[in-house]
């Protein structure tokens, strides 16, 4: 047995620090950081997002016009509980809880870490975006993301970019990249700072996946559309339209929000933003990409909550800046062997797509 102090309680307090040096992108989005009671799996909670205010001109005669608050309460549905578990005598086994640290503290946030860092990131889905021909990285890519978000009125101050590995490759090769990253902290260096560059902080993600597509044929508007978010179309071939797609109508590029559903040889597909198009006019469905993300702080939110602790068995739930821990020390009686369990309890959002870019290079 182990002759040093392991408990949960040091665990968990060891472990939180280690998941939220490992996050990038809840760590670049709206976060709640309100003490909230414990919840579990399904739960759906309230969450108070960034509010939208507009400016208008002061009226002697009729003095102010209040504004009216949209999106400041937000239902999120608490989907995921990210766990990682290992057997409590092969972390007995340690020499010192230094070793504990090492062979499982460190590991296991780094799992947990990777693991909300994708499904944070899989909100390109609701994304409008760009894809741009395969090509050699220049600052001209800094200049578009910049410049389509600026089209879009998004606040200049604190824009992010999340970019995969091989475009962080690429992108550090800039000269202006490189002069950009030694002015960074070790602390953004450990979470994949790249540079500030136009405006737009930079980071790099494993995490950042490529949309693979499924559909294999052709489309074309069923009937005229006027500002609808549902998309409908007359298909000719195979594969489903799925969640994430992005389809081209002219110059145009439309994201769908959810999967098509099809029903012989129509497909109804919801899209974001509005379509307006002509009947029969050709729908193009752009090929697999990576989903790179450039965005505002507003356009998503990550929310996380305590665990309960279970009844009969060793727990602590620590909390810090909005993400929350909980570590749990029990026996499973079918398999008789002492397991430790770490997990956290989390959602994502999308509150603004207006506010984000999807921006591909190549495949």
């Amino acid at each position: 047995m182990a002759n040093f102090d392991f408990s949960v309680k040091r665990v968990a307090r060891e472990a939180l620090p280690f998941l939220c040096d490992n996050l990038v992108f809840p760590n670049l989005i709206y976060r709640e950081t309100v003490d909230a009671p414990a919840a579990k799996q399904g739960d759906v909670v309230s969450v108070r997002c960034p509010v939208k205010l507009e400016a208008t001109d002061f009226d002697e005669e009729n003095g102010v016009t209040p504004g009216t608050l949209r999106a400041n309460m937000v239902d999120v549905k608490l989907d995921h509980l990210a766990t990682v578990d290992m057997q409590v005598g092969a972390i007995e086994a340690a020499c010192d809880f230094e070793s504990v640290v090492k062979t499982f503290i460190e590991p296991a946030a780094a799992a947990l870490a990777q693991k909300i860092n994708a499904e944070g990131l899989s909100l390109y889905k609701d994304i409008p975006g760009i894809v741009k021909p395969a090509h050699e990285v220049t600052l001209d890519d800094f200049a578009e993301a910049a410049c389509i978000l600026d089209e879009r009125k998004v606040p200049a101050g604190n824009r992010y970019a999340v970019w995969s590995p091989s475009a962080a490759r690429a992108l550090k090769q800039i000269p202006a990249v490189v002069n950009a990253e030694k002015c960074g902290s070790n602390t953004a260096l450990r979470t994949g700072s790249i540079g500030k560059v136009f405006g737009i902080e930079n980071y790099t993600s494993q995490a950042v996946t490529v949309h693979e597509s499924e559909f294999d044929g052709t489309l074309k508007a069923s009937s005229a559309h006027t500002a609808s978010n549902i998309l409908t179309m007359t298909v000719t071939g195979g594969g489903p339209i799925i969640a994430g797609d992005l389809l081209k109508i002219g110059s145009r590029i439309y994201t769908a929000t959810a999967d098509g559903e099809q029903s012989g040889a129509t497909i109804t597909v919801p899209v974001y933003p509005k379509v307006s198009c002509a009947a029969n006019a050709t729908v193009t469905l752009v090929g697999n990409h990576t989903a790179n993300l450039v965005f505002h702080p507003n356009a998503f939110a990550f929310v996380s909550r305590p665990l309960a602790a279970p009844a009969g068995v060793e727990s602590y739930v620590t909390t810090f800046n909005g993400i929350s821990l909980r570590v749990v020390r029990g026996y499973d009686m079918k398999y008789k062997r002492e397991m430790l369990s770490m997990d956290v309890l989390y959602a994502f959002k999308t509150i603004d797509p207006t506010l984000a870019l999807r921006y591909s290079i190549g495949a």
